[in-house]
């Protein structure tokens, strides 16, 4: 196969979407997010790390990233997907959200949609997305977890902390129409405090709700050298391969390297429906 074949080839490829999202701020969500899309890159994926919190946006901040353009220019008309696209750690591509814009924190639903649809054209070879949803339960995360195929809800062991993410399961479900979670419990003293996490969250949205399931995808420890790598502005998983908090999200990449993948559309608003549409036809 010719090298123009084989680049058609690729782009036709479907793109795993994942929202990262949480019921609360300070459980972690933003730095799992960032580990896993590098931890996805180290097993050979093409990976794109989208930061869709438009008010408060500060991911960058995390990769020691200084965007001189953000998706308010990219909704303003100045510029592209493409002109905003920033290289990340470990041969990731970032999208910047944005900070301090209030015309992004009031974006309608339409231009919600409108700025998924772009990602069709984006011109990129990627096969996975990463999404950094922002916390609590604006337009913006109703959208995005419904654009994404996959949905990981980020916990803590703090009654806050659970009482916000059996919140956020019920609206998003009511809400968004979403049935599945993948629960992953964050800065836990062992692995059984995890466990016991998702016991928790599990009965009490089985008593509340009918049509959700609730699917343990692990856990990560609380880390001194995790809140180290977060001051130098670098990613744990390669400033501090070694670390058990590095060592913990390396395993959750690994599993989430294995979910099955999309091969046609959802029948709602998602991103790269494009190319999901050319791989259904190519199967007909």
């Amino acid at each position: 196969m010719n090298s123009a074949a084989l680049q058609i080839q690729r782009t036709l490829l479907p793109v795993q979407t994942i929202a990262v999202i949480s019921g609360k701020g300070g459980v972690g969500k933003s730095n799992i997010a960032l580990n896993l899309a590098v931890g996805l890159s180290a097993l050979g994926r093409q990976v794109l790390l989208f930061d869709t919190d438009f008010s408060k946006g500060n991911l960058d901040c995390l990769m020691r990233l200084s965007p001189r353009f953000n998706l308010s220019h990219v909704m303003s008309g100045e510029k592209s997907l493409n002109d905003v696209l920033l290289d990340g750690p470990g041969g990731i591509k970032v999208v910047p959200g944005s900070n301090g814009v209030m015309e992004m924190a009031r974006m309608s639903q339409i231009q919600h949609a409108s700025l998924t649809g772009l990602f069709s054209e984006l011109g990129i070879d990627a096969d996975t997305m990463i999404i950094d949803s922002a916390s609590g339960l604006s337009d913006s995360v109703l959208h995005y977890s419904r654009a994404a195929r996959e949905v990981v809800l980020v916990v803590c062991d703090e009654p806050t902390a659970l009482q916000d993410a059996l919140s956020t399961i019920k609206v998003l479900n009511k809400l968004a129409g979403v049935r599945r979670f993948r629960v992953m419990a964050n800065q836990i003293e062992s692995s059984q405090q995890g466990l016991d996490l998702y016991s928790k969250l599990t009965k009490r949205t089985e008593r509340e709700l009918d049509d959700v399931l609730l699917d343990y995808c692990g856990s990560i420890p609380y880390d001194r050298q995790l809140r180290q790598a977060v001051k130098e502005q670098q990613v744990v998983v390669q400033a501090y391969p070694r670390s058990a908090a590095a060592m913990a999200l390396k395993k959750l990449a690994a599993r989430v390297d294995k979910w099955p993948r999309p091969q046609s559309p959802g029948g709602h608003v998602e991103f790269f429906v494009e190319r999901l549409l050319q791989t259904a036809g190519e199967k007909r």
